[in-house]
């Protein structure tokens, strides 16, 4: 493919994902052509907030299949990940087998079979008959163990399962994994995966956010909402606000009906600021004159 075709390529991608609703910038594009075209998961790392989950929702808006998400967290485990048993019927159906004289083994590959097999979501997403988007949020919540549990279908797309062998992919899911970067994240993992980092956007893209999903907000107030959330950034936070929370702020300022971030108005912003700032120690960083310098200077 030629230079000119493949930037024609990349540009489309960014058109689509806009008109679906995702701003991505020409990097983030090209990973996800990667992805697909070689087949290989996309690992997002950023802070909390920047539009990594969301990436894996457009995605699957834009390709028109299935989202199945893993939300990870501390503790989780292989069995509730990929696949649980179900006792109950299991249960039922050894009391129905009693009486049953075919012999044991074959009662227990009756009793072990896919009827009874409660697909969680990596199993889901191998089992699926068209390809879906698999998004493993918050990878770095969980431990490393369950980190190692994860190649075999990173790199072959299978798992394996101790009472049927191994279970291929049926079509091959799209792979996203995002990663807050609260623990760093093993060399294997990373080398089967693809890799791109989110950062805060920065001022036209977030004005480009603002624009696209809150529409309402005049030109004017939408430029000084980022003007006022890059500023805020740049102070000394615990939870600097994302790109969530500068939508959430917008459509606060909506309803409260503050049609302009001035010195005059840091009365009414500040009876917004729980849609922005998001923790007791930099809720204290905002005195009304420090809400109002930061909105004189947009």
């Amino acid at each position: 493919m030629s230079g000119a075709a493949r930037a024609a390529e990349l540009a489309a991608l960014q058109e689509d994902l806009a008109r679906a609703g995702y701003i991505a910038d020409p990097a983030l594009a090209a990973a996800l052509l990667l992805m697909e075209e070689l087949g290989r998961p996309l690992l997002l790392e950023g802070d909390a907030g920047v539009g990594k989950t969301e990436v894996g929702k457009v995605l699957a808006s834009l390709r028109q299949t299935r989202l199945i998400r893993l939300q990870c967290y501390e503790g989780l485990d292989a069995h509730t990940a990929m696949y649980e048993w179900n006792y109950q019927r299991q249960l039922l159906a050894i009391k129905l087998l009693e009486h049953d004289e075919r012999g044991i083994e074959q009662k227990e590959q009756d009793i072990f079979s896919e009827r009874y097999l409660l697909k969680r979501p990596l199993l889901e997403a191998i089992s699926a008959p068209a390809s879906p988007v698999l998004l493993i949020d918050e990878i770095d919540r969980a431990d490393e163990a369950f980190e190692a549990f994860l190649l075999e279908l990173l790199s072959d797309f299978q798992l394996s399962i101790p009472e049927l062998g191994t279970v291929r992919a049926t079509s091959r899911p799209r792979v996203v994994i995002t990663s807050n970067g609260t623990r760093e994240l093993s060399d294997a993992l990373r080398r089967r995966c693809l890799y791109q980092y989110i950062d805060y956007p920065d001022y036209d893209k977030e004005l480009a956010i603002v624009r696209k999903k809150v529409p309402d907000v005049a030109a004017e107030l939408a430029r000084q909402i980022v003007a006022f959330v890059q500023a805020v950034r740049r102070m000394d936070l615990k939870k600097k606000p994302g790109v969530a929370e500068t939508l959430d702020w917008a459509a606060a300022l909506l309803r409260l009906e503050v049609n302009v971030v001035d010195a005059g108005s840091a009365e009414r912003i500040l009876d917004s600021l729980s849609s922005l700032i998001k923790t007791r120690e930099d809720r204290a960083a905002f005195p009304r004159e420090v809400v109002a310098r930061l909105a004189a200077a947009c």
